[in-house]
């Protein structure tokens, strides 16, 4: 199920074209399958199910020892991706360029679920938190490069939409297992998402017809180590505005996801026995008016070919909504405010990748780039909880209106950093 492809740079190519040749039927939904399943895993266990061993083994510590898991798993995943990412642009593999690290990850990232599922202690999570993202960093760079190698530019937005609305179906399905499962089955809460995230990974292995590279790439110096996570800002000034517009945007929303069952618990005053069934409400609200807005920005923005407008736009709904979660005095009041932001992160994801993908500097390297790329959604990660500690700090307890206005901030200037961009309208 490979092909063999010459690898182009992004000029030398028509704007509708790609690298690799045609995929098979089914590709597409195994494609966006693949990001489901990822999303499960990796957005349930760090969202609610590490929260949930946390909350049940010592609820005064629960802040402070999810920051510290989140942080660590944060610089693990910044540092692998785009290295795994470079390394399968080199491969030359029989398999393809991609297809090894999709199938390879998943089974790595499965054996790191598996260390969760009987974690007591917080070096043990930290420890399978880890692997998972290891593993699990590979599959996903494998399968963000694909964006560029197999799906054209007048596609490329509604199919990042489609695998946003398959993302935000991934968390209400996390949300909802978790609630489902039993208090007391620790080890299901990780071994069913990431059961269902490695199946749907090994899906899109067996469908994809993946570039073989047949050209040996150029020797490897410590150099190339460096440039694996770095571009010149000022030779690809496009890349780093677009960069910076996604790096705070995600931060805004990392600030109040990350937290969000700790708030449901100490701030609307649900107990921690049920807090998991109002956090999966929460993200069904989200979630909903996410794939709304996602859909129909995306058609307009393929149409117009318009992507820095749709950023403005969530930008201000972001915030409104936001400032509505911080002034909300019970959980009705949240759920509209949550849902007014889950609306603009659906404009947002609309256009967001697909605006990464037309600044990357060119084909050959699209792994290496989109690595790049995956760090402005994985530095929130370390930068967040390290950001959390004293802003929870002020006051002597738990200050989640800190953290509010925080993201506030966060997504005000994400939209900003729209302006200076240059080669996308």
């Amino acid at each position: 199920m490979s092909q063999t492809t010459a690898l182009d740079p992004i000029g030398a190519v028509g704007p509708d074209e790609i690298p690799g040749s045609p995929q098979p039927r089914g590709f597409l939904p195994l494609f966006v399958l693949a990001w489901f399943g990822l999303s499960i895993v990796l957005g349930t266990l760090g969202s609610a199910s590490i929260p949930k061993v946390f909350a049940f083994l010592d609820d005064a510590t629960k802040g402070l020892h999810l920051s510290i898991v989140a942080a660590i798993g944060g610089i693990v995943v910044m540092v692998v991706t785009p290295l795994f990412g470079r390394m399968s642009d080199r491969t030359m593999s029989r398999l393809g360029k991609r297809r090894p690290w999709i199938l390879g990850g998943a089974i790595a990232g499965l054996a790191g679920v598996l260390v969760l599922a009987v974690s007591t202690e917080l070096w043990q999570v930290i420890v399978g938190w880890s692997i998972v993202q290891i593993g699990y960093g590979a599959t996903n760079s494998a399968v963000h490069a694909l964006l560029a190698d197999q799906i054209p530019k007048r596609t490329r937005a509604r199919v990042s939409a489609a695998a946003s609305a398959a993302n935000a179906f991934a968390l209400i399905a996390g949300s909802l297992i978790i609630a489902a499962l039993p208090n007391d089955q620790q080890w299901a809460w990780f071994v069913v998402p990431g059961a269902i995230g490695s199946v749907c990974s090994a899906l899109l292995f067996l469908r994809l017809r993946d570039i073989v590279r047949t050209d040996p790439p150029a020797p490897w110096h410590w150099s190339d180590v460096l440039s694996t996570y770095w571009l010149n800002p000022r030779v690809y000034r496009d890349f780093f505005w677009a960069f910076a517009c996604r790096l705070l945007v995600t931060m805004s929303i990392v600030t109040v996801t990350l937290y969000l069952l700790f708030i449901i618990i100490d701030r609307l005053g649900v107990s921690k026995e049920e807090a998991s069934a109002s956090f999966a409400t929460i993200l069904i609200l989200f979630t909903l008016s996410s794939i709304v807005t996602s859909i129909a920005f995306a058609i307009v923005s393929d149409r117009t070919g318009r992507r820095k407008a749709i950023v403005w736009v969530s930008a201000l709904l972001s915030a409104g909504g936001l400032v509505v979660a911080l002034m909300a005095p019970d959980m009705s009041v949240f759920l509209v405010a949550m849902a007014l932001v889950g609306a603009a992160q659906g404009a947002f994801v609309s256009v967001d990748v697909a605006m990464m993908t037309e600044v990357l500097p060119t084909f050959d390297e699209a792994g290496k780039d989109l690595g790049i790329v995956s760090l402005s959604y994985q530095i929130p990660q370390v930068l967040v909880p390290v950001v959390a500690i004293p802003l929870l700090a002020i006051g002597g307890g738990e200050n989640y209106s800190a953290l509010f206005v925080a993201a506030i901030v966060f997504g005000v200037l994400g939209g900003l950093a729209v302006l200076p961009i240059k080669g996308v309208r």
